[in-house]
């Protein structure tokens, strides 16, 4: 079945949740959350696969055993995809990522490196101030308040120093759009126009080859 969008019960769906983050709204709702949600977002996946991968939807249960909140349920469904993208679903609308949102030390060291060398760095510049024009939000989960060690604090790329990762990042309010394929075009649109900034990020920074626990 083609994907046409999400209806508006699963707004209503997230709206309930966050009013009542409990095992009974969740097992009161589950086939709207199944019919409403969970079905328009693989169809979404489906029609993406070709172009930008397989995707994932993560498991709406959150791990609490380590956190303060104990609510049981995630207020966003979000998944990812094989070549690189995030979508994420919530009573807020719809939201986009790419990139790399955290980096481990490793490709911390080799993101610097390739931003201070000219010959790396000057591209990458250009990237994202591309991705700006175009509206998408450059971001991370971090930043530095100073240069990081070794780097010079005028360094004329010294916003990109300072970050500990690189994410393009776009959010739509909810509104009746979402209930139809123009919540697809926006999508891609959203990857494409994020594609040149993960193309870099994929060539000089790559994957972490450190154990799991080095990565923190």
């Amino acid at each position: 079945m083609a994907f046409t969008g999400w209806p508006a019960a699963a707004i209503e769906f997230y709206d309930g949740l966050e009013e009542d983050n409990s095992r009974s709204y969740w097992q009161a709702n589950r086939a709207v959350y199944e019919r409403a949600v969970k079905a328009p977002m693989d169809g979404l996946l489906a029609e993406l696969a070709a172009e930008f991968g397989v995707g994932r939807i993560f498991r709406p249960n959150r791990d609490v055993r380590f956190s303060v909140d104990k609510s049981p349920y995630k207020t966003a469904i979000g998944a990812t995809l094989e070549h690189g993208g995030y979508i994420q679903l919530s009573a807020a609308g719809l939201a986009c990522g790419s990139g790399m949102y955290v980096m481990a030390p490793d490709q911390l060291e080799r993101f610097r490196a390739a931003v201070a060398d000219d010959r790396t760095g000057r591209p990458l510049a250009a990237l994202v101030a591309e991705a700006a024009a175009a509206g998408l939000e450059i971001t991370a989960h971090d930043s530095l308040k100073t240069a990081p060690r070794g780097y010079d604090r005028d360094h004329p790329r010294i916003d990109l120093l300072r970050r500990k990762g690189l994410v393009t990042w776009r959010q739509w309010p909810a509104g009746p759009w979402l209930a139809t394929a123009r919540a697809r075009t926006r999508v891609v649109e959203f990857l494409r126009a994020s594609r040149p900034v993960g193309d870099w990020l994929d060539a000089h920074v790559g994957p972490s080859t450190l154990p799991e626990p080095g990565r923190r």
